[in-house]
């Protein structure tokens, strides 16, 4: 998930940019005097509680607060991700708001802060003022209201500098200009987000072409079994002389020999968002494993992208590809194809299947050029990299 807390002194231009990255990122907006005023509108028992508190002339306690937001994130678990604003505001609830994540095994991303010049806020708030005929806004409210968000926000800040996701934003400049500069944060903060992709496909289905464009994109590790199946026969290792015979049939290599090479590999990549792969798992049983491979790095699939193309026009393509310097040892000829297919069938629904339930799996139409197909497989890596978090 995307979570991001916006800050900024009165007339930072929280509300403008707030209504922006709600509609680029599909976040949920969350301020909790919004909520708040719905608790009480609706009047539930936190609404009720917080009306007698708001009666008598008191501030609504961070423990109705807290159970308001737990709840609203709770109920909108399948969103993108949140946007805070007006919270925290000290940093007891910068404690309570890490607490509340983690709970619902998330995190901040990102504080963004948005820093404008107190005579900019100032003359903004004034103008606002004399155009929407607010008679409480005046000059000496005005600055007083900066001067608190000043000394309440100052140790908020300090928090999440200490953990290293404030950011500061420049917030002078056209509504556009500071929306890039928001928007640029966001997104190579995304791009640091560990993800594990996993590219299912039949033979000829292009996962051989889109999965290197893939990691080149999004800075992932390529790992291709059926590549490092044939380095292991070139260089006739003793795994590669069990796997030749069955590599030439386009039969399965069996599960000992390809998990003794993911082990070597499938470990934390710091210098990678994470990793893709291509030709694994192949069987329901291969599925499980991966899981258990990425648990003992304390990782797991993130994403399932399964290229879906007509049997015809797979049979079509592998034999095209027979003649080329790409081809696989299955290619040559057309009995072994259709063996190759018809076992990838057999497996495919079994894998499908687990993954469906995750609801992590994406069907991709692999038909049209390898740009159209590219295209299509990137937009859903870029929903998994958002809601990663």
């Amino acid at each position: 998930m995307l979570n991001v807390a916006l800050f900024g002194p009165p007339g930072a231009g929280k509300g403008t940019q707030s209504a922006r990255l709600i509609e680029r990122y599909g976040l949920l907006y969350v301020a909790t005097g919004d909520l708040l005023r719905a608790e009480i509108r609706e009047g539930t028992d936190l609404g009720k509680s917080a009306r007698a508190i708001i009666e008598r002339g008191g501030l609504v306690s961070d423990e109705i607060i807290v159970q308001i937001l737990e709840h609203t994130i709770r109920d909108n678990s399948s969103a993108n991700g949140f946007l805070f604003d007006g919270f925290p505001r000290t940093f007891v609830q910068a404690y309570i708001l890490e607490g509340l994540l983690r709970k619902m095994h998330t995190s901040l991303m990102n504080l963004v802060s948005l820093e404008v010049p107190e005579e900019v806020c100032l003359e903004r708030l004034l103008e606002r003022a004399r155009t929407s005929g607010r008679s409480d806004d005046t000059r000496k409210v005005i600055e007083y209201r900066l001067l608190e968000y000043k000394e309440k926000t100052a140790p908020v800040l300090d928090f999440y500098d200490e953990r290293g996701i404030r950011v500061g934003v420049g917030g002078t400049g056209t509504v556009e200009q500071v929306f890039a500069r928001i928007t640029d944060v966001l997104d190579e903060s995304l791009r640091k987000v560990q993800l594990n992709v996993v590219l299912l496909g039949a033979p000829g289905a292009g996962r051989g072409t889109q999965a290197p464009a893939l990691a080149e994109r999004y800075n992932l590790a390529y790992l291709s079994t059926g590549d490092m199946l044939q380095d292991e026969v070139r260089r006739g290792t003793p795994a590669g002389l069990k796997a030749a015979g069955l590599l030439e049939a386009g039969a399965l290599v069996p599960d000992e020999i390809v998990i003794r090479m993911l082990e070597g590999v499938v470990q934390s990549h710091p210098d990678r968002n994470g990793i893709i792969f291509k030709g694994f798992p192949r069987t329901l049983v291969q599925a499980y494993i991966l899981d258990g491979l990425l648990r003992k790095t304390g990782s797991k699939v993130n994403c399932i992208l399964d290229i879906r193309v007509p049997t015809l026009e797979l049979i079509k393509r592998l034999a095209l590809r027979a003649d080329t310097d790409r081809a696989m040892p299955y290619d040559r000829a057309t009995d072994t194809i259709v063996r190759r297919l018809e076992e990838h069938e057999q497996y495919a629904a079994a894998i499908a299947g687990y993954y469906e339930k995750t609801g992590r799996r994406r069907a991709i139409d692999g038909v049209g050029t390898r740009e159209e197909v590219f295209e299509r497989l990137c937009a859903e890596v870029d929903v998994a990299f958002r809601q990663a978090r």
